[in-house]
């Protein structure tokens, strides 16, 4: 937990690129935004931040505690050829920009057919229904809610995203401040004067406040030689909402909502069909069965001259299966994503993955699996003895195929 002072500065962060339409995730500065004035830095990643293609990079987006202010960010060069093929191609796909502030992703609220919906992160650009030209998103007005804190017995030495805490031995000390609990954002495009907007320095303070055009020709459009004013305004407004409480409405999305009507209706169905399945199988072996030990040993001998149907397979239950290594290694494997899919269920449903620790979910799953090997390999093991009767032969496969899927996952990563 991090409290901020009036006045205290702010960095917001960019994360990757990414859009419904195509799953690769491109960097932030791959479009002609804004650098930082000290360069572009990136934040360490875990493991799952990396498969999950986040790419967590420092912004000059820079806001000050309770501080309502119109900034001037700056003014890009000419826009080249390649440059408007980007933009207009990110636009198209339907790419969103994620930002972050003290760890929160950035939402934004739309309306579609009078349902007001919730998203995090804002399009590049934005395409008419007419699919004439593309615009380009250059004015964002932030929305930041803060909730004030009082505390006591507590100094508070860390950030958000690292969420340390150090109890003080005496309870004289005192924190109080403001921790930053919503973060919203309305994006805007705005078509600047380059030559006036050129003469401000950045973070300069803009006035009058500039507000959001409703025609499509005071739009900034994507087009060569075409130079590009960045600004974004900010204010902060006091909320109920409390620390603990900051993810519930990230939770409550509706991409992020657990249908568990729809997973008992479909476990339901399942359950029932196969009981079904189960029910008529066994009537009808317990028939058969009851009707062959009804007669005597003279029409017994005959009826196994004619067997057929499932009757045929009874000397094949006990006999060696065709790659039976193979067997083992996936019977083994099963077992071994199974458990890791219930270890992990059960650790999310308890709270121990939390949503505020971006990858954790893919780290843990993927340690999990790396454990589950001894699962794995028992169950292979214990198999392969009960099909050839020995453990020889049977105790490198699984191992090796470990070995392989963690050569191929460094590969990729430093790829």
């Amino acid at each position: 937990m991090r409290t901020y002072s009036n006045k205290d500065a702010i960095y917001a962060k960019v994360n990757s690129l990414t859009s419904i339409e195509t799953e690769l995730p491109f960097s932030y500065y791959s479009l002609p935004y804004c650098p930082p004035e000290d360069g572009v830095k990136k934040s360490a990643e875990n493991l799952g931040e990396l498969l999950m293609g986040d790419q967590i990079d420092n912004s000059p987006y820079l806001f000050r505690m309770n501080v309502n202010e119109t900034v001037y960010l700056c003014t890009t060069a000419p826009l080249n050829e390649h440059e408007v093929k980007l933009l207009k191609q990110r636009t198209r796909d339907l790419y969103q920009v994620n930002m972050i502030l003290d760890n929160l992703p950035v939402m934004r609220f739309t309306t579609q057919n009078g349902v007001k919906i919730q998203w995090t992160g804002f399009p590049v650009g934005y395409t008419p229904p007419d699919g004439g030209a593309d615009y380009i998103i250059n004015h964002l007005k932030f929305t930041v809610l803060v909730h004030e804190y009082e505390g006591s017995g507590v100094e508070i030495v860390g950030t958000g995203e690292e969420g340390l805490g150090v109890i003080s031995d005496s309870d004289k000390k005192k924190a109080s401040g403001y921790e930053i609990v919503g973060f919203h954002v309305v994006p805007c495009s705005i078509k600047h004067d380059p030559e006036v907007m050129a003469k401000h320095k950045r973070y300069d303070t803009l006035s009058p406040p500039i507000s959001c055009p409703a025609e499509l020709d005071k739009y900034q459009v994507i087009a060569e030689r075409e130079r590009i004013s960045f600004t974004y305004e900010v204010e902060f407004v006091k909320s109920d909402i409390r620390w603990p409480s900051r993810w519930d409405a990230y939770l409550k999305m509706e991409g992020s909502r657990v249908h568990w009507f729809s997973i008992l209706n479909s476990l339901m169905v399942i359950f029932f069909l196969a009981g079904i399945v189960f029910v008529i199988f066994l009537r009808t072996v317990r028939r058969d069965l009851t009707r062959y030990e009804e007669l005597d040993k003279e029409t017994q001998a005959q009826m196994n001259e004619e067997l057929s149907g499932w009757k045929l397979v009874v000397g094949d239950v006990f006999r060696e299966p065709d790659c039976s290594k193979l067997l083992c290694v996936m019977v083994g494997d099963g077992v071994q994503i199974l458990g890791m899919a219930a270890v992990t269920i059960v650790f999310a449903a308890l709270g121990f993955m939390s949503p505020a620790s971006r990858g954790m979910l893919l780290t843990g799953m993927i340690i999990l699996y790396l454990i589950l090997g001894i699962a794995a390999g028992y169950v292979s093991v214990r198999l392969w003895r009960t099909i050839k009767g020995t453990t020889k032969g049977g105790d490198q496969f699984p191992g090796r195929l470990h070995v392989f899927i963690l050569e191929l996952l460094s590969s990729f990563l430093q790829y």
